[in-house]
């Protein structure tokens, strides 16, 4: 088994033009992400090892905020999630994996959490 490295930032939040239905199309909605990113780790981490040697997992939460295009509607949150995936790709060529969880949190009415999970490998 080979070594991996998972960089995570969970239960971020952050409004996006999203949805099908008439009452969800020309305003944002709330989404709540969770986002892991797969990488090949250092050989080892010392105390004194700097960011570049690994990735800032601040660019996990840019790619579900900043890096979203300003808008445009993206009907399903699944094309949210590979946007997300792709930036992520793009950004760094050692991100191995990606998988972005979104819950919409508009449609919740009990509490419950309804959404997706996708999970991209690299191609290249």
């Amino acid at each position: 088994m080979s070594d991996s490295l998972i960089l995570e930032i969970a239960d971020f939040e952050h409004d996006v033009l999203t949805g099908i239905y008439s009452e969800e199309t020309g305003r944002p909605q709330p989404l709540r992400f969770t986002i892991s990113a797969r990488l090949k780790p250092a050989d080892r981490f010392e105390p004194d090892t700097p960011l570049n040697r690994s990735k800032n997992y601040m660019d996990l939460k840019f790619a579900a905020s900043t890096a979203l295009p300003d808008g445009v509607h993206f009907k399903l949150i699944e094309a949210v999630a590979d946007h997300i995936c792709e930036t992520l790709f793009i950004q760094d060529k050692r991100v191995e994996a990606v998988t972005v969880r979104i819950v919409k949190l508009a449609i919740s009415e009990g509490g419950e959490r309804i959404g997706i999970t996708l999970t991209r490998e690299r191609r290249d």
